[in-house]
């Protein structure tokens, strides 16, 4: 018969949840329609999950770029339906530095296939892949000196 769980001890196996290395947004927001209407959705995601009004992130916005970006400018930018409205690079890199909503980047990045993680995890990186090289050098030796005691 098992023992009852504790319910103050958490299980290792099912409560805990590694924490999310790469930078991105849910996959309701960026899959389906074309890529016009997957960018409207990451606005709009960015607007609401934003701490700040879009009163006032227009106004960060518009002290940033140094021009004056309109709350019914974001609206339309956060619209699939207002395909004449379409949200510039700049204007794209002021909302997610103002907004800080960094899933942004990371909408931009998985395009390409790829992903984008904090700087700290740099180091972390570059060691697995140097470790990678020194596994394949430590491969390549072997059968070397394999091949080598066998020929004598």
């Amino acid at each position: 018969m098992p023992r009852p769980r504790d319910p103050n001890t958490i299980d290792m196996f099912t409560d805990w949840q590694p924490p999310q290395v790469a930078v991105t947004l849910p996959p309701e927001v960026t899959t389906g329609g074309n890529l016009a209407s997957q960018i409207a959705r990451a606005v709009s995601r960015a607007l609401k999950a934003s701490e700040l009004s879009r009163d006032q992130i227009s106004e960060a916005m518009s002290e940033y770029l140094g021009e004056d970006i309109s709350k019914n400018m974001l609206d339309a930018y956060a619209s699939e339906a207002r395909e004449s409205h379409r949200i510039t690079l700049e204007r794209f890199l002021a909302l997610m530095h103002v907004s800080g909503q960094h899933g942004l980047l990371g909408f931009v990045a998985e395009q390409f296939g790829l992903i984008v993680v904090p700087e700290r995890y740099s180091d972390l990186i570059e060691l697995h892949y140097i470790e990678e090289q020194e596994r394949a050098l430590a491969a390549r030796k072997s059968a070397k000196l394999a091949r080598w005691k066998a020929g004598r």
